[in-house]
């Protein structure tokens, strides 16, 4: 990927937000080479602010950052077009978009089958319970018991799965497996790692 910046006076170029599971269109802000720089390599949308006449990462001051999962280049080199997960509102008034419109699921990423934006969907909910604690969700009370709790359930889990696997039950060795994978993704999320991360990992190791 190689942008042309230099196709406007002041180095910018625009950046479209689309939500990576909705395919909704978040917002669009402007990026020079640095803020470009920092969004690749932090996984988090950062914008150079014409206003404040600096980089800016989104969620910086609120906590809803835009977690990026693909970063696109149109045919001129001029625009980007980078699909991500939001952490919460994305506009500064609240409502899901800069646009004022909900961001729901299109027709593809509504389909049952599509078994990844179910677990980016399940992430979301968790890093919900993260950011926002209820004295009601077993989630929320995993993250304020601390790391040390998180990790050992998922020591747990894991050794319970490889107990069914030595069985002949399917039901409970796949219910032992999801089991485990809800407290994976737990554990990702008290590190501060999602997900796609996690998958940018595996293909990387693709040859």
């Amino acid at each position: 990927m190689d942008p042309d910046f230099s196709k406007s006076t002041d180095g910018l170029i625009p950046a479209i937000i689309q939500d990576s599971q909705t395919d909704c269109v978040l917002m669009l802000g402007y990026m020079n080479n640095e803020a470009l720089k920092k969004t690749t390599t932090e996984k988090k949308v950062t914008f150079y602010s014409r206003s404040k006449k600096r980089l800016w990462t989104k969620g910086e001051e609120s906590g809803n950052f835009l977690n990026v999962t693909e970063i696109i280049i149109d045919c001129d080199r001029d625009t980007l077009l980078i699909k991500a997960r939001p952490e919460g509102p994305v506009c500064h008034t609240g409502s899901d978009t800069c646009f004022n419109e909900k961001n729901t699921p299109s027709e593809k990423s509504a389909d049952p089958k599509n078994t990844l934006d179910f677990l980016l969907e399940l992430q979301t909910t968790i890093q919900d319970r993260k950011k926002n604690p209820s004295d009601k969700s077993y989630t929320s009370s995993l993250f304020q018991k601390g790391i040390n709790k998180i990790a050992q359930k998922v020591g747990e889990e894991a050794t319970e799965l490889v107990i069914e696997a030595k069985d002949e039950n399917p039901g409970l060795f796949k219910n032992e497996a999801a089991d485990l994978l809800f407290h994976y993704i737990i554990l990702l999320a008290a590190k501060g790692v999602s997900v796609e991360e996690v998958i940018d990992v595996l293909k990387g190791r693709k040859k």
